[in-house]
Formats: C-alpha cells, structure tokens, sequence
C-alpha cells in the first residue's frame, strides 16, 4: 500500500509536468500518454474555470479568458478529482496578471463569480420565517442573534461593480461603471442563487448579524451607517430573501 500511494503521488507530479517523478517506474524515454492524460486534464480545468467565471470570460472574451485560465491551471493545478468549485485562487491571480492590468474591475468581477459558486454549493439549511419572529416580545426580538443562512455572502465596492457584473450577467452590451458605492448580496433559493444590490443599511447589518451581535444591535448599526433607510422594510425584505437561517 505505500509503493502505491507513492506512486499515485508521483503520478499526479508527473502530470504537473515533473515527468522525473516517476523515474522509479518508467524509463526515460518518451511517453505520450503522459501528454495526452496532462492535456486533458488542463482542458479540463479551463472548462471548470469557464462554468465557475463565466462573467469574466463574457467580460474579455473567450479566448483571452481561456488563454489566461490555462496559465493559471499550469500555475495553481486542482488538489481535488472535483472541478465543481475549482479556481478559489483566481480573483486573487487576476490581480497579479500583467496582462488585465488595462481592467482593474476584472479581479472584483471574478470574486463576484466565486461567491456566486460559494452559495450555490454551501451547506443546506432551513431559512428563518417571519412567523417566527413574530411570536417574540420586541425587547426578547432585540436581544435575539440571527446567524445568517450558510448560503448568503455579501461584498461591497467603493463603486458599482455589483451593477456592472449582475448587468453583464444579463448579457448586457453596454456595460457601465458606475461610482456609486454597492454591495451585492447573494442566497441560495431554492437550487436557484439569487442576487441584488443593497445599500449602506443592510451592508451594516448584515455585518453585524455575521459578526454575532444582536438583533437590536445591527439595527443600530444600520440606522448609524444610513439614518434615512427606514429599518422594518429593510428587514422585511432581508427575511424575505431567506438570509437567515433556523428559528432564533
């Protein structure tokens, strides 16, 4: 069993390009399995890095993206047999990637795509009811923690970059940056991740309730952060979206 699990070890080398690797079983000389098996695993790691980015690559182009992914699979190969959630590291290599320094929105665009795969594949969990809240005395309501659904995830920008990506999504042509300050809040629905900008208010009090504060006190935090947002309808629609999960 330890010959075998070294072999797998330097097999999975061998593909990464290190073919000294597996010196202790093969000769030096050429094998073109190796090649083709390391072609198509890089194919497939583009196509992954396609399904999981696809606004990036609506945003450049295909081949740009596709010559792009390809570096950063030769760069940061998967550690999983499971593409599903492949290419963690990529809004963060996008940043470094002389070539997109032309797009400095590129990289916010592709960490939009990245929480959009994290809610989708987050644990399962029932959403909180308003029926269930209702039952509470307001004071016992305002000492209550409401832990966010495992799906939700949130992300705000100095500009309208959560705009620019659920527009470019949409398959809009004419895409502008607006620079307005946005937070794009994401929750799975269903099978379905739904998705829309909020403002200042819910931002702050959504932080609070991820930071485990009260209820009573992320509603002062949103008040402090947008006194003209008025809170019940605020609430009213952060329930109905499903963003909190179990009974309080």
């Amino acid at each position: 069993m330890p010959e075998l699990l070294d072999f797998q070890d330097a097999f999975v080398a061998a593909i990464g390009g290190q073919r000294a690797a597996l010196s202790p079983w093969l000769d030096e000389g050429e094998h073109p399995g190796l090649s083709v098996y390391r072609n198509t695993i890089a194919k497939g790691c583009v196509d992954a890095l396609a399904a999981n980015f696809p606004t990036v690559q609506a945003m450049v182009g295909e081949d740009w993206f596709r010559a792009a992914a390809a570096l950063f699979a030769r760069e940061a190969p998967p550690t999983t047999a499971a593409l599903l959630n492949y290419g963690e590291g990529f809004p963060a290599w996008l940043e470094r990637f002389p070539p997109a320094a032309d797009l400095p929105y590129l990289a916010g665009i592709a960490h939009l795509d990245r929480l959009w795969t994290e809610a989708l594949f987050a644990a399962e969990a029932p959403p909180l009811q308003a029926d269930a809240l209702s039952r509470l005395a307001p004071e016992v309501l305002a000492e209550t923690r409401l832990p966010l659904h495992p799906s939700v995830r949130f992300a705000a920008f100095d500009a309208g970059l959560p705009s620019l990506w659920r527009a470019a999504r949409d398959g809009v042509e004419d895409l502008e940056l607006a620079e307005t300050p946005e937070t794009l809040l994401l929750v799975r629905q269903g099978q379905a991740v739904a998705s829309r900008v909020v403002g200042a208010a819910e931002t702050a009090f959504l932080s609070a309730c991820r930071d485990g504060l009260s209820a009573g006190e992320a509603a002062q935090a949103a008040a402090t952060a947008d006194p003209d947002t008025p809170f019940a309808p605020l609430f009213a629609a952060l329930i109905a979206d499903g963003v909190f999960a179990g009974s309080p």
